[in-house]
């Protein structure tokens, strides 16, 4: 089946003549990102080519993707908006709300009725509004929009940061939080700043025990977590082309771990077999027609530092297999020096899981060569030393690798095999004695490696690296060890070493499902009702929020100081969290308990200026609202990096946090936080961070003037009765100080719809 073919077709249709427009009006080669930003531009040609990294500019995105966590707040807010239908075509895909605990079969069972109430309701509103609904099990969101709705050349916008995902089959995909999924889907055009460009030059092909994956932490090492931000990494060259559809998949997913708005490759026959694999040869051949526009031009891939903002070249047939970790994403290790590394930092050597699968490592080609892999354990008589998981990324990976054998290897490995879902990349993963809280190394195939991440043990170190070579690792059960070159000692005493790796692209039966898990929405949703009993604990309509009284804000107290890393996870926890992301005010009570406070070094401790006791944040953000005393966030660098989870901006808005002062922010966070009429500042002078007492008052001056590229001045009134001041800036640009005068951009949409 495919969906959506009518809009694909119209989509290309256009291309041609855009492209045209576009290159007489700017004299110069294009590359493929310039082509497909300005192909789905809201509006005409500009008289003026937009400047990278400073314009702000409306696309009309092809369609939105929201994954169940998410897609609650998104839907809650939609329902506000006053339309009948979604503008363009969408889907829900129930993939977060799955705790991995025993196995695929019971974990499904259990997450089904407990989370009967939430996905219902999902299931009401897709129905109602013509959002088409993946149901739990059917797979994880990336898989799936790459397995059913990816098409070259076309823009999306997903509300998970890995919707960049898509990428793989040469999308401009972009994570975004559920109020810019609201825009999209009612018909409204979707803001961004102009990106800037990254390309990234791959020569040579990838062989032996390296993969996909290690191009990706490749670049995060050079690049680092914020390296990409309000950056698109498009990808080139001889080894791009080399490189399997999925594995390109691999690459753009885990870009969200350098803060890459997205990333993308080029139309190429890799991209067609898949397309063709999926039951998608119709997409084949229209893509074809017009294949020059869904490329880069090739003098901008002939002389690329003329054409990006910066190139970086990894020649592929040199890349070595990396692991990177623990606790960020950008820490990476090639193999060869990790056993040394790991002893140097006095990392844990015992590796107690491993784990593969999730939204970046869960193709069928992902799935073959891990296997291979453990094939060898079972043949040469190794004894799996650490625990194993794995975790298909979609129902149809799953059947047709269960059909091929490759999960009885797993099983004869000892391996457990969990849902389609997330579960323990996301935290979903109720682990066994993980509240003790001891150090331990965890290595997996995720994407992602934040403290707590996975299991809620701040010790426990988590190290990201290729499917294979965590099925390696978990074989011989300690960081010791380099599978290229070290020998194991098997059941026989025999030393044994592991062949490479190999893998199949795709199964040789073809992919095949029984179900897909699929519902369609009705065709007329206007007599389809969506309750939300008031007494529920996991759903609550949503109250808008006050608009901006026109005046400059006195008095705020400081609530908390944030220091060093402060991710979206460390804003708003998902974990057992994740039970209340439909209710805003019980959801709040995880706000910032994963924050170090730079006063005390200590996390969810901060003190209430009330009463001068040290409590909770979200008990002393309570106080100040309760009694209508509105507060300050202040931050350190990267400030929301990670998850594009609008909850780290809907609960700070909703305790009565009215401003986030930080020395900088990642992307989709600060676009969140405005979005919620949050002010998003950040220090002129970064040394004045330090300028910031625990006792401060704050005072922001120049609201009446509010412009873009205006300054505000702060004003911190000190216990001691002395005062500092200095000036803020903002990228707040005319439409977003709209979003702010109206309380949020969800009321301004709402007024939009009523006039």
């Amino acid at each position: 089946m495919i969906f959506d073919l009518e809009m694909i077709k119209g989509v290309y249709a256009t291309i041609p003549q855009k492209i045209k427009e576009f290159r007489r009006q700017v004299g110069k080669p294009l590359s493929l990102t310039e082509k497909i930003l300005y192909t789905h531009l809201s509006e005409k040609m500009p008289q003026e080519p937009f400047v990278r990294g400073k314009s702000y500019v409306n696309f009309k995105p092809d369609r939105v993707a929201m994954q169940d966590a998410t897609a609650q707040m998104a839907l809650l807010q939609f329902m506000m908006a006053g339309k009948d239908n979604v503008a363009v075509p969408s889907t829900v895909h129930c993939d977060h709300l799955i705790q991995a605990k025993v196995g695929a079969e019971e974990d499904l069972e259990t997450a089904n009725k407990a989370n009967k109430e939430v996905f219902d309701f999902l299931s009401s509103v897709s129905n109602k509004y013509g959002i088409g609904f993946w149901k739990p099990g059917a797979g994880i969101i990336h898989q799936v929009v790459l397995e059913n709705y990816a098409f070259p050349g076309g823009m999306m916008i997903g509300t998970d940061s890995h919707t960049v995902n898509a990428g793989g089959l040469g999308m401009v995909a972009i994570g975004v939080g559920g109020a810019d999924a609201v825009d999209v889907m009612a018909g409204m055009p979707w803001e961004l700043k102009f990106p800037r460009l990254i390309g990234v030059k791959l020569t040579g092909e990838l062989s032996g025990w390296t993969s996909p994956k290690d191009v990706i932490l490749k670049v995060a090492g050079i690049l680092s977590v914020k390296g990409g931000t309000g950056s698109i990494l498009e990808y080139f060259g001889p080894g791009a082309r080399s490189i399997s559809c999925t594995g390109k998949g691999t690459i753009c997913n885990m870009g969200a771990e350098i803060g890459a708005t997205t990333s993308l490759f080029g139309y190429d026959e890799q991209m067609a077999e898949y397309l063709k694999a999926t039951d998608r040869h119709e997409v084949v051949e229209e893509a074809d027609k017009i294949a020059q526009h869904l490329q880069g031009d090739p003098e901008v891939y002939e002389d690329p530092e003329k054409y990006f903002d910066q190139v970086i070249e990894i020649n592929l047939s040199e890349l070595e297999p990396h692991i990177n970790g623990p606790f960020t994403p950008d820490l990476a290790t090639p193999v060869s020096k990790f056993a040394e590394t790991a002893r140097k930092n006095a990392w844990p050597m015992k590796l107690e899981v491993g784990l593969i699968g999730s939204c970046t490592n869960s193709s069928y080609e992902d799935i073959t060569r891990a296997a291979s892999v453990a094939k060898q354990a079972i043949d040469k008589k190794l004894k799996v030393k650490s625990e194993y998981t794995v975790t298909p990324g979609s129902e149809q990976v799953r059947y047709t690798v269960e059909r091929d054998g490759y999960l009885q290897l797993f099983e004869d490995m000892g391996g457990v095999l969990l849902a389609n879902a997330c579960g323990p990349c996301i935290g979903q993963w109720a682990r066994h004695n993980a509240d003790k809280q001891e150090k331990n190394s965890i290595m997996t195939s995720f994407n992602r490696n934040f403290a707590k991440r996975n299991d809620g043990n701040p010790n426990t170190h988590g190290f990201v690296t290729s499917p294979e070579i965590v099925t390696a690792y978990a074989i011989a059960g300690t960081l010791d060890f380099n599978p290229l070159t070290d020998y194991l000692e098997n059941e026989n005493g025999e030393k044994v070493k592991l062949d490479e790796p190999s893998g199949i692209m795709f199964p040789p039966k073809g992919f095949a499902v029984k179900e897909k898990g699929y519902q369609a929405p009705a065709k007329d949703g206007s007599q389809v009702k969506v309750e939300v009993d008031p007494k529920s604990i996991r759903l609550q309509k949503l109250t808008p929020f006050d608009p901006w009284d026109g005046n400059d804000l006195h008095k705020l107290k400081l609530l908390i100081k944030a220091k060093g890393k402060c991710t979206t996870d460390h804003i708003s926890m998902a974990g057992p969290w994740l039970r209340y992301r439909g209710h805003l005010d019980n959801i709040s009570d995880n706000l910032l308990i994963g924050a170090v406070n730079a006063f005390n070094d200590e996390t969810n401790l901060v003190k209430n200026q009330i009463t001068g006791e040290y409590d909770p944040v979200p008990d002393v953000a309570r106080t100040y609202k309760k009694l209508g005393i509105d507060s300050v966030i202040i931050g350190d660098e990267n400030y929301g990096e990670g998850s594009s989870r609008e909850h780290a901006a809907m609960e700070p808005r909703y305790m009565g946090v009215r401003v986030v002062l930080v020395r900088s922010f990642a992307r989709i966070h600060e676009t969140n936080l405005k979005k919620q009429g949050v002010l998003a500042l950040t220090f002129v002078d970064t040394s004045d961070y330090d300028k910031v007492r625990e006792d401060d008052e704050f005072d922001i001056l120049g609201l009446s003037e509010f412009a873009p590229e205006k300054n505000f001045k702060v004003v911190l009134h000190h216990k001691d009765g002395s005062t500092d001041e200095f000036e803020v800036n903002h990228s707040f640009n005319e439409n977003q100080i709209k979003w702010f005068k109206a309380g949020s951009a969800l009321n301004l949409i709402r007024k939009l719809n009523k006039e």
